[in-house]
């Protein structure tokens, strides 16, 4: 058997592609597969969880009151009921909405698979130390996935939601918003969420292949802060809370990539050091 790694293993840019893409079908079967889970349980996936921040129930509402209180800032955020509608324009707009929700909820449910057919892609050009570390970065980055997809639903989206419904340029418009908006919505700020939480995983890779270092992260800390501030402001309404709110975790993840990609860089500088001196 061939050991991973050796130069007889070494493949052409044709077995790549051929490789990459079983990787992919496997990884959309995955998907696929829970999507379609999750399409039967439409009655929780609507009902509980998507149409749940539009209630003035909402869990984050609650909290999202008593802290604007506590602080004395009128937030607007202590309400009973949302001022707006869902509605469906088009004969197949919640047959639609159903079939891409599926979709989306199955990419979510089957993130953790879908890194392991990543890994099982780049893990053959990794040495054998490295490998061993397969379980941990599935985790590592499956946990950090969730962390942002809840971020994004219990707080992105419930100050989106607020924001945006309680909007009008005249009280003679009422808000009647489509269901393809409304999920659009909801859609955007989970996996937007989701992914900017993968940034320590990026400047891990990125730190690896020798593309970014800690000083140059700490050079350009200031850019990244501006950054972060418009990048709040296009996930979240425009207002200086809301964007505060999302701003802090991402400047707080920043912070740990900083960590990260010193650990990372120190260790492909040892192993620079080990390479010059067997030469």
């Amino acid at each position: 058997m061939k050991q991973l790694g050796t130069p007889q293993d070494e493949m052409s840019f044709l077995d790549h592609l051929e490789d990459l893409r079983w990787h992919l079908i496997r990884a959309t079967l995955a998907v696929v597969i829970a999507g379609s889970i999750a399409f039967l349980a439409k009655g929780f996936i609507f009902d509980i969880l998507l149409f749940g921040p539009s209630r003035g129930n909402f869990f984050s509402y609650d909290i999202l009151c008593r802290i604007s209180t506590a602080l004395g800032i009128d937030g607007g955020f202590c309400f009973d009921e949302m001022p707006f509608r869902i509605q469906s324009r088009t004969m197949g707009g919640q047959f639609s909405a159903h079939i891409w929700t599926s979709i989306t909820a199955g990419f979510i449910i089957a993130f953790p698979y879908v890194i392991y057919e990543f890994w099982k892609f780049v893990a053959p050009a990794m040495h054998n130390n490295e490998r061993k570390y397969a379980k941990g970065f599935i985790f590592i980055s499956s946990l950090l996935f969730f962390i942002g997809v809840i971020f994004g639903y219990y707080v992105v989206t419930p100050l989106s939601i607020n924001f945006l419904g309680k909007y009008q340029v005249s009280e003679t418009v009422f808000n009647d918003f489509d269901l393809s908006s409304y999920i659009g919505l909801v859609r955007a700020s989970v996996l937007a969420s989701g992914l900017i939480f993968e940034l320590p995983i990026l400047i891990y890779f990125l730190t690896r292949i020798g593309l970014v270092t800690p000083a140059f992260l700490k050079k350009y800390r200031k850019y990244a802060l501006v950054l972060v501030l418009i990048l709040s402001a296009i996930i979240t309404p425009p207002d200086i809370v809301s964007q505060i709110i999302v701003a802090i975790p991402v400047l707080v993840l920043y912070e740990v990539s900083i960590l990260i990609s010193k650990v990372i860089y120190k260790q492909e500088q040892r192993k620079l050091k080990r390479q010059g001196y067997e030469q």
